[in-house]
C-alpha cells in the first residue's frame, strides 16, 4: 500500500475529545480517495496530519513505506513531497499564473522550470493563460492554478481540503469531470476531503466516511449505497 494510517488518535490542545479515534486504512498508488464526512467529523484533520501540519497522539502514518509520524519519527511537511489544494487555492495575487505555478520548482533550472509550466498548463488546459494574474481568471481556472501549481512539483501524493467550496453548482458539475481526467493523467494518488456525497461519488475510486472522528464506512461509491 502506497499511503497507511496504522491506529492514528489525536487531540486538539486544550480539548478533552479527541477528534480522531483509532483511524486505520490504507491507500494504493494512484488510487483517488474520497474522505466524506460532515463539519466536525475528522476529516480535514487527517489531511493534516497526512501533511506533517499536525503530530499524532497515537499511531504512524507511512508513504511510500517509508514512516512520516510515529512516536518515534517526523518527518517536517516541506520533505514529504505531499502537494495540497487549499479551500481558497492560496494563490499569490501579485504573481502571474506561470509565477505561482513555478513557486515551488526552486530546485530546477530556469530550462527546466520553462518545461515544466508548460506540460503542467497543459494538462490542466490552461496553456494560454500563463501572463495572466488570479484577479483575471474565473473560480474554475483559479483552481485549475492551484492543480497545477500542486502537481508541478511530482508531489507522490496530492491532498484537496473541500476546493469546490467557493464555486457554483453548474461550475462544480464541470470541475468535478475534469480534476478526476486530469488527475488520472498524471497519475497522482490523490485524497479528496468533502462533505458532499455527489463530489465523492463521481471523484473517488473509494470512498472513506467519517463521523464523529471514527471511520464509520468504507467502499466504493456503488458498494456505500446506505450513505445518509
Amino acid at each position: 500500500m502506497f499511503v497507511q494510517l496504522k491506529n492514528i488518535d489525536f487531540r486538539y490542545q486544550n480539548s478533552k475529545e479527541l477528534a480522531l479515534d483509532d483511524i486505520s486504512f490504507s491507500i494504493e498508488k494512484g488510487e483517488f480517495i474520497s474522505i466524506l464526512g460532515k463539519s466536525g467529523s475528522g476529516k480535514s484533520t487527517i489531511l493534516r496530519l497526512i501533511a506533517g501540519l499536525e503530530v499524532p497522539a497515537g499511531g504512524s502514518i507511512l508513504i511510500n513505506e517509508q514512516v512520516m509520524a510515529s512516536s518515534t519519527q517526523f518527518v517536517q511537511p516541506e520533505k514529504r513531497g505531499i502537494g495540497f489544494v487549499f479551500q481558497d487555492y492560496a494563490l499569490f495575487p501579485h504573481m502571474t499564473v506561470a509565477n505561482n505555478v513555478k513557486y515551488g520548482l526552486k530546485k530546477m533550472s530556469r530550462k527546466e522550470k520553462d518545461h515544466r509550466l508548460k506540460e503542467v498548463l497543459e494538462l490542466v488546459g490552461l496553456s494560454d493563460y500563463a501572463k495572466r494574474y488570479p484577479y483575471e481568471l474565473s473560480g474554475g481556472q483559479q483552481q485549475r492554478v492551484a492543480l497545477a501549481r500542486a502537481i508541478a512539483p511530482n508531489p507522490s501524493l496530492i491532498l484537496f481540503d473541500e476546493p469546490f467550496s467557493n464555486l457554483d453548482a453548474d461550475l462544480q458539475i464541470q470541475i468535478r469531470s475534469d480534476l478526476r481526467e486530469i488527475i488520472k493523467k498524471a497519475g497522482v494518488t490523490s485524497i479528496f476531503v468533502t462533505h458532499d456525497q455527489s463530489d465523492a461519488r463521481a471523484l473517488a475510486d473509494r470512498i472513506i466516511i467519517m463521523e464523529d472522528g471514527k471511520v464509520k464506512q468504507t467502499g466504493s461509491a456503488c458498494e456505500l449505497v446506505a450513505i445518509n
